[in-house]
């Protein structure tokens, strides 16, 4: 396998990017300025608009090559199992396996909202959305019978529990853990299968 030889503008392009995603990280959007990127990046600040048309365009282009859907959706195509609940317990792992790993871009994506309303979120989205969907028909042909609902339903409501699944841990910290059990994602998805409700007869 070869290396991907790139030019010395897209060398460039790449370092504008890098050095903005560490501000970013560490400064936020509003506390990043564009003379901090070009110093990061070791250009001359009037460098960064051969590449760039301003900073916000920076930041979308790391978000587009950051977001952590573009990790997520690989790992729901690498799920396994016969049945919808096999199927939807691997993705799971490997779904919260992967956002735990590198926590850094969910930074991004909280600057994201919080700074513009998610306004950029639904291209990235489009983007991916047809191995998305691939993981949906997975469900659909799986062992087992799904409720009807809209398969973009399902979808949401699935990558959103796991998103939560970290977030929490994130917030409630390490003082809440020892009231969690070691086995504290497997309950994530018996709520996600089977809700709460303890069924009657």
């Amino acid at each position: 396998m070869t290396a991907e030889i790139l030019t010395r503008g897209e060398q460039t392009r790449e370092q504008i990017l890098q050095a903005a995603y560490l501000l970013f990280l560490r400064q936020g959007y509003h506390g990043t300025s564009m003379r901090q990127i070009a110093e990061g990046a070791g250009i001359a600040l009037g460098g960064i608009y051969n590449h760039f048309p301003g900073k916000e365009s920076i930041f979308v282009a790391n978000l587009a090559a950051n977001h952590p859907i573009h990790k997520i959706l690989p790992s729901l195509s690498s799920a396994q199992g016969a049945s919808v609940e096999e199927l939807v317990r691997d993705a799971a792992n490997q779904m919260t396996a992967v956002l735990e790993k590198d926590r850094d871009f969910l930074n991004l994506v909280f600057i994201e909202l919080v700074e513009f309303d998610g306004q950029h979120f639904p291209e990235i989205i489009a983007n991916l959305l047809p191995l998305a969907m691939e993981f949906m028909q997975r469900l659909k042909l799986a062992e087992g019978e799904v409720r009807p609902f809209p398969p973009m339903i399902i979808l949401r409501s699935f990558i959103g529990l796991f998103f939560s699944y970290v977030f929490t841990g994130m917030l409630l910290g390490k003082q809440f853990q020892n009231q969690m059990t070691d086995h504290a994602l497997d309950a994530f998805v018996d709520i996600y299968l089977h809700g709460i409700l303890v069924k009657e007869g």
